[in-house]
């Protein structure tokens, strides 16, 4: 199957505009299985007092043209993450889109981050795992902050799960941290990893790109740089299922009881 991850160049502009742009870069992107893209790339992460104003709900008009846009590609369609708003709650949310249009799974962000980040404040952290079975595998979806919390990535692999896919707006200031959590959640849950993460800027806050393809023995397949771009590969699922076999370490696991 091949795997495309569309990083996209945040500016400061619209929403209309960036609908526009990122409707405009799935529609060019490379055939493929499945599409990719970043967290919050409707407003940019860190234009915070633009969340509120600018939220939607499931049938408003970025989760509709984007399942109209699945259909169009005939692929899997990650659409990456944007503001959900429900009743008086508002939710980081990122949706799995299947062939045929339909929202295979929803994910709230679970772990929102607070460090120089008003996430906290004006959002509510979702409570559940989402994974959903394709015809490549079990995949489990989740968003930025949330790769350096491996035990969510376990419960994951408990479910089943052999693909991680990442949406996120991690800043240039920690790409290090970025570049190894990649590696070290697909390599220790003998799964792959395909991240989609945000270039550009919100005025001073830089984005660090890089977005990753990872094999299941933490091996990168393909690594973007630090522009908008395209990060693709072809890989073959199976490959998760045979490494685990090889090197068996998930059924080595020995749980420990609190005393």
């Amino acid at each position: 199957m091949r795997i495309t991850s569309i990083q996209l160049e945040i500016q400061d502009r619209p929403q209309a505009e960036n609908l526009a742009e990122a409707l405009l870069q799935v529609d060019n992107a490379p055939p493929s299985d499945l599409l990719v893209l970043p967290e919050i790339w409707t407003v940019g992460f860190f234009s915070f007092d633009r969340y509120r104003d600018e939220s939607e709900t499931l049938n408003g008009k970025t989760v509709s043209a984007f399942r109209d846009m699945a259909v169009k590609k005939a692929c899997y369609l990650h659409m990456g993450s944007f503001v959900e708003k429900e009743d008086n709650n508002y939710y980081n949310t990122s949706l799995l889109l299947s062939p045929s249009g339909d929202i295979a799974a929803r994910y709230r962000k679970i772990h929102l981050f607070g460090y120089r980040s008003r996430e906290q404040q004006i959002l509510t952290a979702g409570s559940g795992i989402a994974t959903c079975e394709t015809p490549f595998g079990v995949v489990g979806l989740t968003t930025c902050y949330d790769l350096r919390f491996p035990e969510l990535y376990r419960m994951m692999v408990n479910q089943g799960t052999t693909m991680f896919l990442v949406s996120s707006a991690w800043p240039a200031a920690r790409l290090e941290a970025w570049q190894l959590f990649n590696r070290v959640r697909a390599l220790e849950n003998l799964s792959f990893l395909v991240s989609c993460n945000c270039a550009g800027a919100n005025g001073a806050d830089r984005y660090a790109g890089h977005s990753f393809i990872v094999d299941p023995l933490g091996n990168i397949l393909a690594e973007g740089g630090e522009e908008g771009e395209y990060v693709t590969d072809d890989i073959d699922p199976a490959l998760t299922l045979k490494a685990r076999k090889e090197f068996p370490a998930l059924e080595d696991r020995v749980y420990y009881c609190a005393k």
